[in-house]
């Protein structure tokens, strides 16, 4: 078949975004491999898929597949791209959404100078929540925060790390750096990706804090690899140092392909994120 999409990006994040609201979609594992694959498809670290709500009170569904080809509960960069394409589309006239997604409800909406702010809920902080297997740990506190030890064999030899971990909807192992530069997210973001103690996997986050109101960021995502940017990583980075007090809401997040803004009052209270999304082209592939 022929499929028409958009090839967008939020901060460097990048997606193939689809209308399947219009356009028959019967895809699994391979196909969306397929596309998303730098070579021989389009090339995307996830690709988007807007559909008709299935539920009541919402206007979009929103599904999620990483470019290994498998489907992810939340991707908050990709939130942006969505509302965007629904507006740009003229899918809705309104530009603020209630869109459901793997995870739940999340609310985007289209600010006037172009950028795009979601609310993307509360974050889940219970380790059995994110999911994580915090069984037999010493935890560490640090503010309101709990820091776990993750035992780590890099290149044979034994290290610990210490990681925040926090639900986007999507779990998260946060861990502060000196420099992201030079940190080993290559080497150790796989490790963690894969750790046993996360059941579901988890996107690793590399946070160095610059002030109290800006860090710099490198995440390695579960299923994607390390990205230029990443929406809910952001977002539980922030959530992490707030409560480890080692910065204030607002926080600018430096990601390497671009910046991103978040804030969050607190526990029980939802994060919002806010940054760009820009379209690339338009295109059509035969699948």
């Amino acid at each position: 078949m022929k499929l028409k999409f958009t090839k967008m990006h939020g901060a460097g994040n990048d997606f193939v975004v689809i209308d399947a609201i219009n356009q028959h979609i019967d895809f699994g594992p391979e196909e969306w491999r397929r596309l998303a694959d730098r070579r021989f498809g389009v090339g995307a670290d996830q690709i988007l898929v807007v559909e008709r709500a299935s539920s009541p009170g919402v206007d979009f569904r929103y599904r999620i597949f990483n470019n290994d080809g498998g489907e992810v509960e939340q991707c908050g960069n990709g939130s942006r791209a969505f509302v965007r394409f629904v507006v740009d589309k003229g899918l809705t006239r309104e530009r603020s959404i209630r869109v459901e997604t793997m995870s739940g409800i999340i609310a985007p909406r289209l600010e006037e100078d172009g950028k795009v702010t979601v609310d993307m809920g509360a974050p889940r902080l219970d380790p059995a929540g994110v999911p994580f297997d915090s069984a037999g740990l010493v935890g560490r506190p640090q503010g309101v925060d709990t820091l776990w030890p993750l035992a780590l064999t890099v290149g044979g030899a034994e290290q610990e790390v210490l990681v925040s971990v926090v639900s986007m909807g999507n779990p998260h192992a946060v861990q502060v750096v000196d420099d992201v530069d030079s940190a080993p997210v290559a080497e150790t973001g796989p490790l963690i990706e894969h750790h046993p103690r996360f059941p579901k996997r988890v996107n690793a986050g590399y946070m160095q804090v610059v002030d109290r109101h800006h860090i710099r960021l490198r995440v390695f995502e579960r299923g994607a690899g390390e990205t230029l940017a990443c929406g809910t990583g952001a977002c539980a980075a922030a959530v992490a140092g707030i409560r480890r007090d080692l910065f204030d809401s607002p926080v600018r997040v430096s990601a390497r392909g671009g910046e991103l803004s978040i804030a969050w009052a607190g526990d029980g209270q939802p994060v919002y994120l806010s940054g760009p999304a820009v379209t690339v082209f338009e295109g059509e592939i035969e699948i």
